[in-house]
């Protein structure tokens, strides 16, 4: 058993089975077959023509795609608004035309011509926008019908220009060199296209009008209901898409200077096919400019290829065919079945080997006992689970609730109430500045402070990154507790950097070791990781010497002490390896000792199933979440313990009927006020021995 167990030990500390969830989990992940298809491609024509790639071969290809790439960038934004253009292929074809006949007919100078071309494109995007965005017509239909129309414009144009255009000559040199310059040493339509793949990368990344198309493609209801004028927006995306292909059937007039009945017949299908290859989804709502880079480059490599080997005009489009149909198969299968198999692989348990909890019988420093029978409910069904408590000079009690609100009870009585402050997410940790601000860990949110005046404020919500980690660790997930060092550097726990709020019992599931310690210093403006790796830190308490804190690790039942400044600063040394239960919150007692809360309770199935991560990794799998199993949360006690980490005494509520969840505790003139997370009530309890001037800020700050 001890073999088995050592290999345990050893195969998941040095197993990341976690990284293929955190890799699934990631939004360039959609990327990955796209990527693999386009080198796959590549591969695939070096080996059949080794010349296909030589620098002539490749400029004469780039500045093809560039056009290509144009058109794929204009399917794709109609695409993420949960459209399709159908018509891109005939706005080419009259930026085309258009933009010859008013350089070689109308005699335009080149600005105009660029305008006047960039308009005839922005008219049929626009048509297209009011009769779908507007008028609600169907976007398959009206854009294969507008493809016709525009169609059969260019066929008239062509009958009445094209003799005309083809015996003129063009005597601009700023005519040529849209279609046969360099810029940067790079074809000048590569550089359009690559400008504007950035911009629009930028726009749906960083802008609120890209987050809006991308709102409108996810759910058109949805994005109504919250105010986005989705018509409006939609609209927009096909004037763009006009645009966008006017301006690539533009840069086609100026490479070739010439026009054909054939020009641009089948490139929307092509485009089409780019665009899905690339991994752009034809539902909406999911896509990038990258993705449709990817796309464009393969399928341009792809038909150049196929017609330098001899493939005829019928089997090249068979194959393009082929091509997108097995694209949106994947693209339908990957979107359906994608978060079942992250569901299946994310949640990562690995080996945890706790030591043996002691006994809570009679006789035990941990015996079961009725001390918290005497608690006073304050608040009784006023608030919705305070997790934390605190106190200011004046005895007032703060406590964050459910919905995101800072109450206040009035003293003495704590009858009159007032939400304090509304801070958007949930309240956890607290404690007061020197200068009598509330500092608070909001979950999900990060460290924020509350000044004097009621102002919110966000201190921090990230940290440094760690170089070699796969997840993104920079922003706060679940900062959930923190204390203030003399010179004011604010200590705080992340609990996890894998759940989020609503998900933190998984992570008892995983003890992987998610969480960690950050410290924010005012005085500089930065925040740091101070250390990582922790079972779930849930609770920090500034010693008295001023040179440490104790933290709590929930998952792995101990309480450490890590020195940040002295003669041991950097060290981290376990006062109390072995609790019987889940701690929680620290705090400081009046005779310099600390309390802690635990949670919740040791059972033997979980400590054995800490021990068999195969076993937590299949239950994960295998049945719904609300069947798994979690640690117990639903009793606990207080215990107190000195500075070397003996414990000196429990406080319990025997029947769990006056408190029957605990999460923290504060000491406070002679009483102890305790919180839970699950509670709708907060406890006090008299003490006997205590100090009755004493209070916390006193403590921290030798208030007289």
């Amino acid at each position: 058993m001890a073999l088995t167990e050592t290999y345990l030990r050893w195969r998941y500390r040095l197993v990341p089975d976690h990284l293929a969830g955190e890799i699934l989990s990631k939004r360039w992940i959609d990327n990955t077959i796209p990527l693999f298809i386009l080198l796959l491609v590549v591969a695939a024509f070096s080996t059949a023509m080794p010349e296909f790639f030589n620098a002539a071969s490749v400029g004469d290809l780039s500045r093809q795609w560039g056009e290509f790439a144009l058109l794929v960038l204009a399917l794709m934004i109609v695409m993420l608004a949960g459209g399709i253009d159908l018509s891109v292929g005939s706005t080419f074809a009259l930026g085309n035309i258009v933009a010859l006949a008013l350089i070689s007919v109308a005699g335009w100078p080149m600005w105009a011509v660029v305008l006047g071309t960039l308009a005839c494109g922005a008219a049929v995007g626009l048509v297209n926008g009011v009769l779908v965005g507007y008028l609600r017509l169907r976007a398959f239909l009206t854009t294969l019908v507008t493809l016709i129309i525009v169609r059969a414009i260019v066929d008239m144009l062509l009958l009445k220009y094209s003799v005309a255009i083809a015996g003129g000559f063009i005597d601009s040199d700023a005519w040529y060199y849209p279609g046969e310059g360099y810029l940067l040493g790079m074809p000048f339509s590569v550089v359009v296209a690559g400008v504007l793949a950035i911009v629009i990368h930028l726009v749906f990344s960083r802008s609120r009008a890209g987050w809006h198309v991308l709102a409108v493609g996810g759910s058109r209801r949805s994005a109504h209901n919250v105010g986005i004028p989705v018509k409006r927006v939609i609209c927009s995306t096909y004037v763009i898409s006009g645009i966008m292909a006017a301006l690539a059937g533009l840069l086609f007039a100026s490479r070739l200077g010439g026009a054909g009945a054939d020009t641009g017949i089948g490139l929307e299908v092509t485009a089409l096919t780019a665009a899905v290859l690339g991994g752009n989804s034809l539902g909406g709502g999911r896509g990038s400019a990258a993705k449709a880079i990817i796309g464009s480059v393969t399928v341009m490599i792809m038909v150049n290829g196929l017609v330098r080997i001899g493939v005829s005009a019928g089997a090249n489009s068979l194959l393009l065919g082929l091509v997108l149909l097995a694209a949106v198969a994947i693209d339908v299968r990957w979107l359906k079945n994608r978060h079942k198999l992250l569901s299946k692989v994310y949640v990562s348990p690995t080996f945890m080997d706790l030591p043996a909890a002691p006994e809570t019988d009679e006789g035990s420093i941990y015996a079961v006992n009725d001390k918290l029978h005497p608690v006073e409910k304050i608040g009784l069904d006023a608030i919705d689970g305070p997790e934390d408590v605190i106190l200011d000079e004046d005895d007032n009690i703060y406590a964050g609730n459910r919905t995101g609100d800072i109450i206040r009870f009035f003293a003495p009585d704590y009858t009159r109430q007032e939400v304090y402050a509304h801070t958007g997410g949930r309240p956890l940790g607290m404690a007061f500045d020197r200068a009598g601000n509330l500092l608070v860990c909001i979950g999900g949110m990060g460290l924020y402070r509350i000044t004097k005046a009621r102002e919110v404020e966000r201190l921090t919500d990230e940290t440094n990154r760690s170089w070699l980690s796969v997840i993104d660790d920079s922003r706060l997930r679940l900062a959930d507790d923190l204390d203030i060092a003399p010179d004011g550097r604010v200590f705080f726990s992340e609990a996890t950097v894998r759940y989020e709020m609503h998900e933190w019992p998984v992570d008892c599931l995983e003890s992987r070791g998610n969480g960690r310690i950050i410290c924010y210093d005012p005085n500089k403006g930065k925040t740091h990781t101070v250390l990582k790796n922790l079972v779930f830190p849930n609770g920090i308490c500034m010693s008295h010497d001023g040179q440490s804190f104790f933290f709590a690790e929930t998952w792995g039942c101990r309480v450490s002490r890590y020195y940040f400044d002295g003669p041991k600063a950097g060290t981290v040394e376990v006062v109390i390896p072995d609790l019987p239960g889940y701690p929680d919150n620290i705090n400081r007692a009046s005779d310099g000792t600390y309390w802690l809360a635990i949670v919740g309770m040791r059972t033997p199935s979980l400590d054995l199933a800490m021990r068999m991560p195969g076993f937590r990794r299949r239950m994960a799998r295998r049945i719904a979440p609300d069947e798994w199993l979690y640690a117990n949360i639903n009793t606990g006690c207080v215990v107190r313990f000195d500075e070397t980490g003996r414990v000196l005494e429990t406080l319990w509520d025997k029947g769990g009927e006056n408190h029957p969840m605990i999460t923290s505790m504060r000491e406070h003139k002679g009483h102890l006020y305790i919180g839970g997370i699950n509670n709708n009530r907060i406890g006090r309890l008299k003490l006997d021995w205590a100090d009755p001037d004493w209070t916390g800020s006193q403590s921290y700050w030798r208030r007289s």
